[in-house]
């Protein structure tokens, strides 16, 4: 595991027990990496430490019960990350959620209530958390887990398309302080959002054996994304939005 593209890299997950979270803690420890993930379904994240444990042939993958809407909470778990590991080169946001409606009419502002907790708060979080920290390191990445309807809202996801959009416009602010951090030399850190259309994963293919789920991500090709922001210098990522779908 040492001589992992990522070798010596500590990277956070946040949203670390959901399908794509399993299949990120397992790509990244697959890569070297020390991962951290936390979410807030303590038994789910056991689950995914231990599967990405297992699988990866015994990395260091841990997990942590945190309350990403809690600023103070995140805040903590971004310290605890750098003082245990001595550094942190990355967080990998994959805290998600949809809520849609049947027409514009019908929409209704609770979802978006529970979409702005979700889909903004949570970025707004963990990048407040550990910006400085990623900052530090020389090949520090935040990588946000965006989708199609940021850029083309349907009528029937208003809150979801203007939640994932509002997230993509903090995302590009915090690209611009890594940008401005690095002066003439360009930025050493990056902040890049990975656009699908939507994800699926061997669970959802099995519950529904018929359905062809086009232009979906499989959580796999996702995580094997997520690592491939490491693969690229920072200046050729930071604020950029990485398609891997159609662009609409």
């Amino acid at each position: 595991m040492g001589n992992g593209a990522l070798s010596g890299a500590v990277i956070a997950v946040a949203g670390a027990g959901g399908p794509a979270g399993r299949a990120a803690l397992l790509r990244l420890a697959e890569a070297g990496a020390t991962v951290v993930g936390a979410d807030n379904d303590p038994e789910r994240l056991a689950e995914a430490v231990d599967a990405a444990r297992y699988a990866s042939g015994g990395a260091t993958v841990t997990g942590e019960t945190v309350d990403l809407l809690n600023l103070e909470a995140t805040r903590d778990w971004a310290t605890r990350t750098e003082k245990e590991f001595g550094r942190v080169d990355g967080l990998v946001h994959l805290v998600g959620g949809w809520r849609g409606s049947e027409t514009f009419t019908k929409t209704n502002l609770d979802d978006w209530d529970l979409l702005e907790l979700l889909l903004i708060r949570t970025v707004q979080h963990t990048s407040l958390a550990f910006h400085e920290a990623i900052q530090r390191s020389d090949r520090g990445r935040y990588v946000l887990i965006s989708a199609a309807g940021a850029t083309k809202p349907t009528a029937g996801n208003a809150s979801y398309a203007a939640a994932k959009a509002a997230a993509e416009a903090w995302t590009l602010a915090l690209a611009d302080y890594f940008r401005k951090a690095g002066g003439e030399q360009g930025p050493t850190s990056a902040a890049a959002i990975l656009v699908v259309k939507a994800l699926v994963h061997d669970a959802m293919r099995a519950e529904r054996p018929n359905a062809k789920f086009a232009g979906f991500t499989d959580v796999k090709d996702l995580a094997e994304a997520i690592v491939g922001v490491w693969d690229k210098p920072a200046a050729e990522v930071n604020g950029n939005r990485l398609w891997l779908t159609e662009k609409p």
